[in-house]
């Protein structure tokens, strides 16, 4: 079943708001439960981790920007000159 527009503009905001900061929150703790590793090494994981997360998710954010492809427009009223 393929989610509406409007609930995937939903869906990804609340992805925003509250997944992200947790996400990261887990991130800096897994990390952070090792030895630092040299700068480098943290950097790669840090990017790896900050990519990750999309690809579950990619389904959700795709089109969100875009305007709503079920939004009545003018000529769609019938009411056309």
């Amino acid at each position: 079943m393929a989610l509406s527009y409007k609930t995937r503009r939903r869906l990804s905001l609340l992805v925003l708001v509250v997944g992200m900061p947790l996400y990261i929150v887990a991130a800096v703790t897994l990390v952070g439960l090792f030895d630092r590793p040299p700068f480098w090494l943290e950097l790669v994981i840090y990017v790896a981790l900050g990519v990750v997360w999309i690809l579950p998710l990619k389904p959700i954010f795709i089109g969100v920007g875009q305007a709503d492809p079920d939004a009545k427009t003018p000529e769609d009223d019938g009411n056309s000159r």
